[in-house]
């Protein structure tokens, strides 16, 4: 595994992973498993199988842990956070171990791969575009995840190079539309959450205006969102808050996707956050085929 993405299996605690995936086997096989009985629990041999080129391998730490839970050892031939080759179909791993036990496993390692990996093809490309455009910022992800698979699609941000944004509620705070509008103002709503969250989480404030920007600027905010913005009324009103306050992080997000996030890049842009990286993103197709046994 390369040492820069290596690292990135540290941030998943071993009880995390282990919880995470005996709750995807138990959802799989709640009581009975009728089809083991046809194939018994003789050792066998299955090749894993990416049939998506030049995608970017992710998930391998979730993948490895279902096979091992059942059972069963996986010797990767690609490292995670590489990009698999141009060919139709790659050779990806070879997973050995019990059969009935192998097949207890397989539809969910091949689920959870095959989406964080197509999640982490997407965030590779966006970054490329980042890159090339020699935008400063960082292109985020959003708490637009599919529920009870967060960590996963999280860690194949990471995986795909770009950042997290926030994980939860619990982390850095959000103010929008709604808490707004319930609190009465952006002013009311930014003091009642810096007085519970303290010096130790950033707060950030949806705004649809550079006034709104303002107002949360000057009660305290770290970061204003400018959501839903035209790419040139973003770029005006981004700077207006830049100049005004030069060290307020400011976030666009709404209606972005990969077809225009270049045309919201600004020197005053520092976060692009999109909810398709999760919501509807392409998965990568592979397969895992047990092998014959030789005559």
């Amino acid at each position: 595994m390369s040492s820069s993405k290596h690292i990135l299996t540290y941030l998943i605690p071993p009880h995390n992973l282990a919880q995470l995936v005996q709750g995807w086997l138990a959802e799989d096989t709640p009581n009975f498993d009728p089809a083991g009985v046809c194939v018994g629990s003789q050792e066998v041999e299955a090749r894993l199988l990416c049939k998506t080129p030049h995608s970017i391998l992710a998930g391998v730490p979730f993948f490895t842990a279902v096979f091992a839970e059942v059972g069963c050892t996986v010797d990767w031939l690609h490292q995670e956070g590489t990009e698999i080759g141009s060919d139709p179909v790659t050779l990806t791993a070879v997973v050995r171990g019990p059969a009935r036990c192998l097949l207890l496993g397989e539809r969910p390692a091949l689920n959870c791969l095959a989406r964080a990996s197509g999640i982490a093809t997407l965030c590779s490309k966006l970054q490329a575009i980042a890159k090339a455009s020699g935008w400063h910022g960082e292109v985020a992800g959003t708490r637009k995840t599919t529920p009870g698979f967060r960590v996963v699609e999280k860690y194949a941000m990471l995986v795909g190079g770009i950042s997290t944004h926030r994980h939860d509620l619990s982390g850095m705070v959000m103010l929008k539309d709604n808490h707004i509008w319930a609190s009465g103002s952006i002013t009311k709503a930014v003091k009642a959450a810096r007085s519970v969250c303290g010096f130790s989480s950033k707060i950030e404030v949806e705004c649809c205006s550079a006034e709104e920007g303002r107002e949360a600027a000057e009660a305290g905010a770290d970061i204003v969102m400018l959501d839903n913005f035209q790419p040139k009324d973003l770029h005006i009103a981004a700077n207006t808050l830049k100049v005004a306050f030069p060290n307020l992080l400011i976030e666009a997000s709404g209606g972005i996707n990969p077809e225009n996030i270049s045309m919201y890049f600004s020197p005053h842009v520092d976060i692009i956050s999109m909810g398709c990286i999760t919501l509807g993103c392409p998965v990568v197709d592979f397969s895992l085929k047990v092998q014959r046994p030789r005559a």
